[in-house]
């Protein structure tokens, strides 16, 4: 059962991810007449927030918010780009950074979990491994690794929530603020809506492998 559902993730993120890179280059070539950069300082400032930086990074696709520092990341494609596509990840990231300066009660739970899970991403397959070759003696060190791999699983499940607010609020201002109209304010929801669906399959992957590991052991 665990391997039909495996094959179903693996099919169902194939699909999301090419779908997603589809869309942000089809929704790259809609102009606007801001770049993602002018739309994430523009954001910030209607929401009153001046001490957060908006600062470009090489790759595609990578953009974040980091709290640490108070920046927002954006990629060279989103970051110098005037389009319906660099506008809805730009809004996005920093729909992060209002949920930071609201204290969005699950952006400080997954912040909390940021060094268990740097940590057990680190060490939770060496830990399971060592822990399946010592079971008969040590059955508890397999069971310390798929506590460590639960707390993946748990950030996983808390980022849901996140993403999809960070959305929600990206797509509410760039209506209300002019940015988008009635026909690229569905454009920019659709993008960021892909995206959303890559964190729903990394949750539910995580899930599943918990389930097996646990119902393994149980088993033995």
């Amino acid at each position: 059962m665990y391997w039909i559902i495996f094959i179903v993730v693996l099919i169902a993120s194939m699909i999301v991810s090419n779908s997603l890179n589809r869309k942000f280059e089809k929704f790259s070539r809609v102009p606007l007449l801001l770049t993602g950069k002018e739309v994430a300082e523009r954001m910030l400032r209607d929401n009153g927030i001046d001490d957060v930086r908006v600062t470009c990074i090489p790759g595609h696709l990578t953009d974040h918010f980091n709290p640490s520092d108070k920046t927002i990341n954006l990629s060279e494609s989103v970051y110098n780009s005037a389009s319906v596509a660099a506008a809805a990840v730009a809004a996005h990231e920093t729909g992060h950074a209002l949920q930071h300066q609201a204290e969005y009660a699950p952006l400080q739970l997954r912040s909390a979990l940021v060094p268990v899970v740097n940590f057990a991403n680190r060490w939770v397959m060496w830990i399971i491994i060592g822990g399946m070759l010592v079971f008969e003696t040590f059955p508890q060190l397999l069971w310390i690794g798929i506590g460590l791999y639960g707390m993946t699983t748990l950030f996983s499940i808390i980022t849901l929530p996140v993403e999809l607010d960070a959305s929600r609020r990206a797509v509410e201002w760039l209506e209300i603020a002019g940015i988008t109209n009635a026909e690229t304010t569905p454009m920019a929801a659709s993008a960021l809506r892909t995206a959303a669906y890559t964190y729903v399959i990394a949750a539910l992957s995580s899930l599943a492998y918990l389930i097996y590991l646990i119902a393994g052991v149980s088993r033995d």
